[in-house]
């Protein structure tokens, strides 16, 4: 597992696809990442911001990432070239096919 991390998504920036509150499982390393893949990254105008961004296409030795939620903006749309920490393999946290707890109404 010394390649592996895991991640916790903050904010709206990847809705629908994931949710504040989703825990990822990482795999080291930008080196298989492909356009669409799903991956956690930083950008070299931001390198202390860790996101969890889509891969669009390969740039300047990096890559040019967006959120799916195209109302929000803190992407390369906003900081440029991103350098790959590595891509996602899965969310384990809801776990995949079972509600979200704050689905339930209280």
């Amino acid at each position: 597992m010394r390649g592996l991390f895991a991640v916790l998504v903050r904010g709206p920036s990847m809705a629908p696809t994931l949710r504040d509150g989703d825990a990822l499982l990482v795999r080291r390393g930008g080196r298989a990442v492909r356009p669409g893949d799903v991956v956690v990254a930083t950008f070299r105008s931001r390198p202390d911001l860790l996101v969890v961004k889509r891969a669009v296409r390969a740039q300047d030795n990096g890559w040019w990432v967006r959120g799916d939620n195209g109302l929000v903006t803190d992407d390369s749309r906003a900081y440029g070239v991103a350098d790959v920490r590595g891509r996602v393999l899965l969310r384990y946290w809801p776990r995949p096919g079972r509600p979200r707890p704050r689905d339930y109404a209280h």
